[in-house]
């Protein structure tokens, strides 16, 4: 029930799509003796969309997440494994293409071919399934292994968990997977503005796990001037607020144990 919810209500939430329908449902009152409210959300709608296209809002919901966790530290020492986060292989299209398309967060497996060169011994686990609201799709760790041959990473270094549909499942499924050891060190790998929830569900599945971020989408110092581009201004909103929204419904459940997850110790 939760995946369901969590997937339908995410389209709603997006900015860009909850002021697209308080626009039309303001048009279409304009046809009724409700007019006076349709020119009211007709209006908030379009005030709203400008404003979040045009300055950095997105931007700044953004960094708060990004910089909870630091670049990792390769002086801390050799980690035993490594936990690789799917969410940059697009299923869909590497079926119809027959070949791997990746999306923009592609760093989270770019980063495979060096862990794997820096860390011989180190176990690697890639964790992703079918995360399609309907099963559909695939799962996407089923495309993984095609992409490690381009890399020169020989596939038996790399373990795959294809059932998770969420980073809830990618905590779960991954702990039963592996079975860590007490003592053991294991680096978590994700983009950076998902490693909070990330980080949050693994510690709330009591599996250990060290931060190593990818896939930055802004600086470790904040500026307050930022290049405008309306419609990637608005993405980069509808981005932020998925994963706010995350967070919140994420400690809301029981799924973390924090609303923001950060460094400890």
């Amino acid at each position: 029930m939760f995946f369901v919810l969590s997937k339908t209500a995410s389209l709603l939430l997006v900015p860009s799509n909850l002021l697209l329908i308080i626009g039309l449902a303001g048009l279409a009152l304009l046809l009724t003796r409700w007019r006076r409210l349709g020119r009211r959300l007709a209006l908030t709608s379009l005030t709203l969309f400008l404003a979040l296209g045009l300055l950095p809002v997105g931007a700044a919901l953004n960094h708060i997440i990004e910089n909870r966790f630091p670049v990792w530290d390769p002086s801390r020492g050799t980690p035993d494994g490594i936990v690789v986060i799917g969410g940059a292989i697009n299923p869909r299209l590497s079926r119809a293409r027959g070949q791997v398309a990746l999306s923009d967060a592609a760093e989270r497996l770019t980063i495979i071919a060096k862990l794997a060169r820096d860390y011989p011994n180190a176990k690697i686990v890639f964790s992703s399934g079918d995360a399609s609201l309907l099963g559909n799709r695939g799962a996407e760790a089923d495309y993984l292994y095609p992409l490690l041959d381009t890399f020169g990473v020989p596939r038996d270094r790399v373990m795959l968990e294809n059932k998770a549909r969420n980073t809830a499942e990618n905590a779960a499924f991954t702990k039963a997977l592996v079975a860590p050891k007490p003592g053991e060190r294991w680096l978590l790998v994700t983009s950076a503005q998902h490693m909070p929830r990330a980080m949050g569900c693994f510690r709330q599945v009591g599996f250990p796990v060290e931060a190593y971020p990818v896939d930055w989408h802004s600086t470790p110092r904040w500026r307050w001037l930022q290049p405008t581009e309306f419609g990637r201004t608005l993405a980069t909103v509808d981005d932020a607020v998925h994963e706010w929204v995350g967070l919140i419904a994420y400690r809301l459940t029981g799924r973390t144990s924090e609303l923001l997850p950060g460094p400890r110790g």
